[in-house]
């Protein structure tokens, strides 16, 4: 075996050696990048989680196996925040339809066109700090904008948008589709543009309706740039921590607001439990890549391209 591999090289000319050695040197930087700030940080936040590490005392003094991984399982606040997440997700599908409304919108000539498309793309370009702390003025229950709007329409106060466990979801589900929206049209224009038009000009001739152009037509040729949507926001999804932060104090009235993401900082750094907020994010880790190797594995039945 070591006599063929040996006898393979001697066969490579000395451009194709060169080529080999060239290919290896640009790809170390990255790799080495992925070593430093990927690999060694996963490693070492599996090693903390095993751990009762406090970020001052001894790591390895304090070895205490899978243990804080069995009181995550029955820890009623992270399966709370982990629920409050799941639920903040129900706006990945309605970001994407909004979006796909707004890109179909878009995509005609027609005058100030592109001020339109840069003053739906501003939110993503803006601090996410800044647009919380506005968000959180428009949704507060005495002087918020939005409130002020629904008492001199129906004459009744609106709800205590930030204070009330129910609504609060509601109010943070607005916030990130309207802070999202922009990317998600930006998208789906540049894949509407890429359909040839030849393909709704033979609809149209064979007695296709708009609708049916776009169901049949539309959907599936930007289901590509759906798929990616899909996958970011899930993984954006279960990263949520700001929003949090900002909008709301300590995560919510009974932790209605807090995410996984919040309640692991609450734990491993104003509660000073490093071990146990390194397995939830080993955990949470493990649940991202599930859920995409989940998608990843269903696009072939639904992810259409144009031939």
């Amino acid at each position: 075996m070591f006599g063929r591999r040996k006898e393979a090289r001697k066969k490579m000319t000395a451009a194709t050696l060169k080529e080999q050695r060239y290919g290896r040197l640009f790809i170390a930087p990255p790799f080495i990048g992925f070593l430093i700030f990927m690999a060694f940080p996963i490693g070492f936040a599996f090693v903390a989680s095993l751990t009762t590490w406090t970020g001052t005392n001894n790591m390895l003094d304090n070895f205490v196996g899978f243990q804080n991984y069995i009181d995550l399982f029955h820890d009623a606040k992270f399966w709370k925040s982990l629920l409050n997440t799941v639920i903040y997700m129900l706006g990945i599908p309605i970001g994407m339809v909004l979006s796909l409304i707004c890109a179909v919108g878009m995509n005609r000539k027609i005058p100030g066109i592109k001020v339109l498309r840069t003053m739906y793309y501003v939110p993503v370009v803006s601090s996410m700090v800044a647009v919380a702390i506005l968000w959180a003025w428009v949704f507060n229950y005495d002087y918020g904008l939005l409130n002020i709007i629904i008492k001199a329409i129906s004459g009744k106060h609106g709800p205590n948008w930030l204070g009330d466990e129910g609504w609060v979801k509601v109010a943070m589900i607005i916030f990130m589709v309207w802070k999202g929206l922009g990317t998600s049209i930006i998208l789906y224009l540049s894949g509407l543009q890429s359909i040839p038009g030849s393909y709704y000009e033979a609809a149209k001739i064979d007695g296709g309706s708009g609708f049916q152009l776009f169901r049949h037509i539309t959907i599936p040729l930007v289901s590509p740039v759906t798929f990616y949507l899909l996958i970011m926001g899930l993984i954006g999804g279960f990263q949520v921590f700001v929003e949090v932060v900002v909008m709301v104090s300590k995560g919510g009235t009974n932790y209605s607001a807090a995410t996984v993401v919040y309640y692991l900082y609450d734990k491993a750094f104003e509660g000073r439990q490093m071990g146990y907020g390194s397995a939830i994010a080993m955990l949470l880790c493990l649940l991202i890549f599930i859920v995409t190797a989940i998608n990843f594995n269903g696009q072939e039945k639904w992810v259409k391209t144009i031939d």
